[in-house]
This record gives structure tokens, sequence and C-alpha cells, in this order.
């Protein structure tokens, strides 16, 4: 049997279509990685075997039939807890959702059925997106696998351990801070954030509406680039979905950067960078003009509000997002101290000769300690932030003020890419740092964004790759970031650095 570890997806799918290998040993290959390594990392919420090997079962059968079989053919994918899967438990790591079994796919799962990929599992992730570290997942901690003292980054976490672990080919993480980025830095994997609008997000669990953008995780350039390929594109289903043409990412992904102009945010590389990474993203952008790239310094002179901007946008979209969640349709339903349930007769559980509790007193003790069972203590925080910022008296003083934060956000990138192709910046500030060390100082862990969010404020693609370690060996991610519909631009260029420092 091949070893899965060091597989690439576009090796993988040609050997699995020829016959060379088959997609049922493919996956029951994945499924034993999973059973022998998860148990200490927890990056996955829920696998189910037996559909697993059905749907390997499959594309086999219509290999040996002779039929045509998609571009990921029997390659196992690994799906972040926030996407939607038919028959296929999705909780956004929340007790809140426990036991919520979507009706339908989520576009871009049906996308990836289409295309023949074996869907894996749901992996972890902070509950709603809501975190960097994965610490906040109403389903125990996910562990890094490169060491299990540390935390794998958040939110996306579970698609980058299982990624790093060998416990999958490919994964799709959901990005609306960084979560698809940070993870993939910490993880030493790849990971690519698309253009808002770029990948439907019809069928995502939303957190924050305009922010959150689905996108590929590997463990190469390439079969991150294949992977969006497969993703991307105009979904009627999805009023945000761009109607702008997907390309073949994989054309000039070999062109090389020879001209290319790269710029670099000194923003980016000021005081709270630790050392070895601003080493190693140096030695990066040298490397990069040594391929002929043409690199300058520019300025993102807003970069300084980016992270309150953020915090304060994202969370009035969750105050808002996250109401539907009430006990009172599906998923968890808390004790509502003795209150009957809203269905049950007015007399039951009330004392004798006390009055029956008034129906909406009912309701509101059920809805309250639902919301308070169900959600952690960092969804309650931004719940309550994001409800603060939009309430009489204070919306104009934060969340407006806010949006027009945004609007200069996004003119420093429009500003920037009128002189430049690329921008080259650290994924983050640190590396993968210790569980618990920063859990409880919500500041600490909000600036572990500060270098990703400004790209979601804009909307704008970036990818995340592997550049360096730092003195413990832990990877660095080196991230390069492109105007809007630059995707092609930003996996040449990494494709491109990739090549030049592979082992």
């Amino acid at each position: 049997m091949a070893n899965l570890i060091e597989m690439a997806a576009h090796d993988l799918a040609p050997r699995i279509k020829s016959g060379e290998l088959t997609a049922e040993e493919t996956a029951r290959e994945v499924l034993r990685l999973i059973e022998e390594k998860d148990p200490a990392i927890n990056a996955y919420l829920a696998v189910d075997p037996e559909s697993v090997i059905e749907d390997a079962q499959e594309v086999d059968r219509r290999v040996a039939a002779g039929d045509t079989t998609g571009p990921l053919a029997g390659v196992p994918i690994a799906i972040k807890d926030a996407i939607c899967t038919k028959g296929l438990e999705t909780t956004c790591a929340s007790r809140i959702l426990e036991g919520f079994v979507p009706p339908y796919d989520a576009t871009v799962i049906a996308r990836l059925r289409a295309a023949d990929a074996v869907i894996v599992g749901k992996t972890n992730m902070d509950q709603f997106g809501m975190g960097s570290s994965n610490e906040n997942s109403g389903f125990d901690v996910c562990r890094n696998p490169l060491d299990t003292s540390r935390v794998p980054g958040g939110s996306s976490g579970g698609s980058a351990a299982a990624l790093a672990a060998g416990t999958a080919v490919l994964a799709l993480g959901e990005d609306t801070g960084g979560s698809i980025r940070q993870p993939a830095a910490f993880c030493g994997v790849v990971g690519l954030k698309p253009t808002y609008g770029r990948v439907s997000r019809f069928g995502i669990i939303a957190y924050g509406s305009s922010f959150d953008q689905v996108g590929p995780m590997a463990r190469n350039v390439e079969d991150c680039a294949r992977l969006l390929g497969v993703i991307a594109g105009h979904d009627p289903m999805d009023t945000t979905s761009a109607s702008e043409a997907v390309p073949d990412y994989t054309t000039d992904l070999k062109r090389g950067i020879e001209g290319v102009r790269i710029g670099v945010p000194e923003e980016y590389l000021a005081e709270g960078l630790d050392p070895s990474v601003k080493e190693s993203v140096s030695r990066a952008i040298e490397r990069m003009e040594s391929l002929g790239a043409r690199v300058e310094s520019v300025h993102l002179p807003h970069t300084e509000y980016a992270v309150a901007a953020y915090y304060i946008l994202v969370t009035a979209e969750a105050s808002s997002n996250l109401a539907r969640y009430d006990g009172v349709k599906y998923g968890y339903r808390g004790e509502d101290g003795g209150a009957p349930a809203v269905d049950a007769p007015a007399s039951s559980g009330a004392g004798v000769g006390a009055p029956a509790p008034a129906p909406e007193d009912r309701l509101d003790a059920m809805y309250g300690s639902t919301r308070s069972g169900g959600f952690g203590p960092e969804v309650k925080r931004r719940i309550m932030l994001g409800t603060y910022v939009l309430s009489a008296g204070y919306y104009d003083a934060y969340y407006d003020k806010a949006q027009r934060v945004r609007t200069l956000i996004m003119g420093d990138f429009d500003q920037a890419f009128e002189k430049v192709d690329l921008l080259v910046a650290p994924t983050t500030p640190t590396t993968a740092f210790r569980i618990g060390e920063k859990i409880d100082d919500p500041l600490q862990m909000y600036l572990s964004d500060v270098y990703t969010v400004p790209i979601n404020l804009a909307g704008v693609p970036a990818i995340s790759l592997p550049c360096g370690t730092d003195p413990d060996g832990m990877p660095i991610g080196l991230q390069i970031i492109g105007p809007h519909f630059g995707e092609e631009r930003i996996l040449r260029a990494a494709y491109a650095f990739e090549e030049a420092t592979r082992s």
C-alpha cells in the first residue's frame, strides 16, 4: 500500500483512475490511520466508516466499468465541521448543535462528490469559528500533531491537524479572520483563503456573513490549486457568490515569478513579531527575489486599526447569525430550572397551589438555559460584544465607525495593488503556542490574527505555506496576498517558492 502520508492528491487520483491503486484500499488505509493516530490528536468529530467505504467502492466500480471519473477520484478529504454534509452530523463543534444531521449538502460538498472525492469525516474547530487555537471546541481541544502540547491553530485546526498527521490527503477549511491560514501556518501545511464570493457559502453555518469564505487546504500548493478549481464558481443559491469565470489554476502554476512585483508591507514586519518568524519570512522574501521577483516596500497605513474593526464587525454579525439557536426546532435544548417545556401542559412543573408561569416566562427560561448551556464562553463573549455594538446609542460610535475603517483598509489594499502584483508577509506573529497559554487572555488570543484579519476585511485572497521553522522545530507560515480574484497569481508565486525550497 502506498504511503498516504507522503502522497499528493495530484499523484493519488491518476493512480486510482488507472487501477494501479483502488479507492477502497486508500479509504481503508486512511480509516486505519485515523483509528491509530486520532485519539492523541482529536482532529475528527465525526467519521462514518461504512459510508467512506461505500463511496470508495462506487469510485472503483466506475473505474472498472470504464466510466469517466472526476478529478479527485478516490482522494480522501476531511471537512471542517462548519460545512453541512447530508447524513453526517454537523455541529460547528458546539453543544448547541449536537445531534444535528443536515438534510442537504453544502454546495462545496456537492461539488466534491461530483469530482468523486471521498469524504472521510468532519473535523474539529473552535465553536462557530470563534477562536485562534481550537481550544474553544465544545468537544475537547484538538492538538497539533507536530507537538501535542501545542495548539493546531484555529478555527480550522482539525483540518490542518488531519493533514499534518496524514489522516487526510486534502481538507476544506473556512476562513473568517484567518481560520484557514493560521492553522496551516501552525501545522506546516498549505491553506488558501479565496476572494470573498469566489466559493459558495451555501450550506456553511454562518459566523460573520460578510467575512466567511470556504477554502482549500493541502500538503502542497498544486493540490491546493486543484482543490480550489473543484469548489470555486458561481452558485445561484448564494447571493454573495461571484459570477467571475473560474480559470484552470494549474495552467500557469509552473511559469515562475520572473518580473513579478512583490510588495512587503512595512506594518507587517513591525514590533510584536517573533524574531524567528521575522528571520524566516525575510529569508523567504530574499529567495523570491533570487527567483526573479522585484521586491519593494509598501504601506498599508490603517493596519493598526484592523483587529479592533474586525472584532466589532464580526461579532455584530455573529450576534445576528447566532440568534437562531434557541432550542426550539433542532439541536440542544437546555433545562429550564423547573419551568415547563414550551409544549408541556401549563400545570406541569409548578408547585402545588402556585400559579403556573406565564408562557412567555417559560419560553424565556428555555431560551436562557439553552443558550447558556449550549454556547461556550468565547461564543457568549462575542455574542454579547456584538449585541452591545449594535445597541441604541453605541451603533454610531462602534459599528458605523468600524465599517468606515473597513473601507479605509480596503482602500489600502487597492492602492498597494496599483503598484505591485502581490504582497508578502508573515501569516502569524508567532509559531504554535502551548495549550492553555493564551486561553485566559482573550486580547492576546485576538492579536494572533493581526496579519490575517486585514485580508478578510478587504475580501482579497491569500495563501499560507511553510517557509521555515523556529528554534523548537515548529513551522513558520509565509503569507502571499493577491488582489481580488488574483488566486492564480498567488498560487503561481507560492508554487515557485515551494519548488525552490523543497528539501
